[in-house]
């Protein structure tokens, strides 16, 4: 007969290899179930806690330098024209020595990086194109900061706009991939926030420097040149930020994606004071690669078409605005100075729109945020081009950019959602290249109707361009608030 210890030991010993069996079997099943349906049910069952939201300010610091160098055109083209580089009118449509020509070379490059190139962040990874992007552009204003000749000047405003338009695919995706489905609205609007700060910092520089000389250098060289400073911070934020794990996961690189969300399930886990609530059923699988032609099926045919027309009309509202301030300015008779002024105080609008959206980011359809605005945009560009005030002025300046950057936010997060995974940035990068597109040729016919039809003539133009978008957007958008990515798109 066993004794009473020996009896006790067997059982402790059975109870502990149970115990070890219990877990064995659990880790297995977790392995099993480990693939890009369960990644993405733990990230949309996160709390949005300080770690996931730190992801998305180092992110969105990201989006202040990239919007620094793609908004100061319109603030610099006075000093380009002062200096002698550029002319304030267009010889012949398409003429290279222009104001209109500036902004065309930028957005020529946008066009390029964003329709060609936008397929670099699916093939490598958000977080390595986000990187190499941004130096890319910084590196080439630098250069462009000492050109002598419009031809020099163009082509680097080329090759700049080349990495802004990669970087504008990227982090857009980026950020939709790493935030629980709950925040996706609110998230874009505090990348837009932040981001939008670099229109009144550089407004307000440019107002101080463009008519200046210093050091022997042009004013609107040293705006180039401050904002080139970005290329210090970069290595500093891509050191906090992981790669999506929604992106490993499609990729296969399952080990990694459960890596990345083990670290962050442990600090939002320590963050919230309790357990994460458990995840949803994972949703279906989706396909491992894509390719061009999945955005040509159903239901992403549609979608593309609807995105590319609104993304051509779209441009016209929102830079026929932001890149002419001063010059329509001036060409109501405002001295260079004065309209200088007057565009940094309608700046000091543009992160006032995004802070709107971190409180209805998420509580509205982005659709419906973006007919609504568009209807705003009209009926206050119409009044700003008949008014002659001071206050009037500005105060319609201000209504304009408010509604610019509201439905800048809102359609930055919408045609992230309306794409699966697997050909998200490409997808991004196609349709957003013709907003790149159509602002090529936007320069040129605003410069063209701006002298023959004055301000009053560009915001009828403006006009005609938002009504197609609240027609493209509320007769063919899906909803998508409060929707996980992959239900979007399926």
């Amino acid at each position: 007969m066993a004794s009473p210890d020996h009896a006790g030991s067997v059982a402790r010993n059975a109870g502990g290899a149970a115990s070890c069996a219990s877990a064995t079997a659990a880790a297995s099943a977790a392995s099993s179930t480990l693939d890009a349906g369960s990644i993405s049910a733990r990230l949309d069952r996160l709390p949005a806690t300080r770690s996931v939201w730190k992801l998305v300010v180092l992110l969105s610091l990201g989006f202040f330098f990239e919007l620094y160098d793609l908004l100061y055109s319109g603030y610099v083209a006075p000093g380009l024209v002062k200096s002698g580089l550029l002319t304030a009118t267009t010889h012949g449509l398409f003429g290279s020595t222009g104001v209109a020509s500036f902004i065309a070379a930028l957005f020529s490059g946008l066009f390029i990086g964003t329709i060609a190139c936008g397929f670099l962040a699916d093939r490598f990874g958000r977080r390595a194109v986000f990187t190499y992007s941004l130096l890319w552009y910084t590196a080439a204003n630098v250069v462009m900061a000492f050109q002598e000749t419009a031809t020099g000047l163009n082509f680097w405003r080329f090759v700049a706009g080349v990495g802004i338009g990669v970087e504008l695919v990227t982090i857009g995706t980026y950020i939709s991939e790493l935030v629980p489905k709950q925040i996706r609205g609110r998230a874009f609007a505090c990348e837009q926030a932040v981001g939008f700060t670099a229109v009144p910092v550089v407004a307000f520089l440019s107002y101080l420097l463009v008519p200046r000389t210093l050091f022997g250098l042009d004013g609107w060289r040293w705006v180039v040149l401050i904002g080139a400073h970005g290329a210090l911070f970069v290595w500093w934020i891509r050191r906090a930020l992981p790669e999506s794990p929604r992106w490993l996961a499609q990729q296969g690189r399952l080990a990694e994606a459960d890596r990345v969300m083990s670290e962050l399930e442990a600090k939002v886990r320590t963050e919230y004071g309790r357990e994460l609530p458990p995840p949803a059923a994972p949703p279906a699988p989706v396909a491992p690669r894509g390719s061009f032609r999945d955005m040509w099926v159903p239901p992403y045919r549609s979608r593309t078409l609807m995105m590319t027309i609104f993304n051509i009309f779209q441009t016209v509202g929102f830079y026929g605005f932001a890149n002419w301030v001063p010059t329509l300015l001036i060409k109501q008779g405002i001295t260079i100075t004065t309209s200088l002024m007057y565009s940094s105080v309608i700046a000091l609008a543009a992160p006032i729109g995004p802070v709107i959206g971190l409180f209805i980011g998420d509580r509205f359809e982005r659709k419906t945020v973006i007919v609504v605005m568009a209807a705003v945009n009209i009926v206050c560009g119409l009044w700003f081009s008949q008014a002659s005030g001071a206050v009037l002025l500005v105060s319609l300046g201000v209504c304009l950019t408010l509604a610019g950057n509201i439905i800048s936010y809102s359609y930055h997060a919408y045609q992230t959602e309306l794409f699966p995974t697997s050909i998200r940035a490409r997808a991004v990068g196609f349709v957003y290249s013709w907003s790149r597109f159509s602002a090529i040729f936007t320069a040129f016919l605003i410069a063209a109707v701006l002298k023959h039809f004055g301000t009053t003539g560009v915001f009828v133009f403006i006009a005609g361009a938002m009504l197609i978008v609240m027609l493209a957007i509320g007769l063919m958008g899906p909803r998508t608030k409060g929707l996980e990515l992959e239900k979007i798109s399926r």
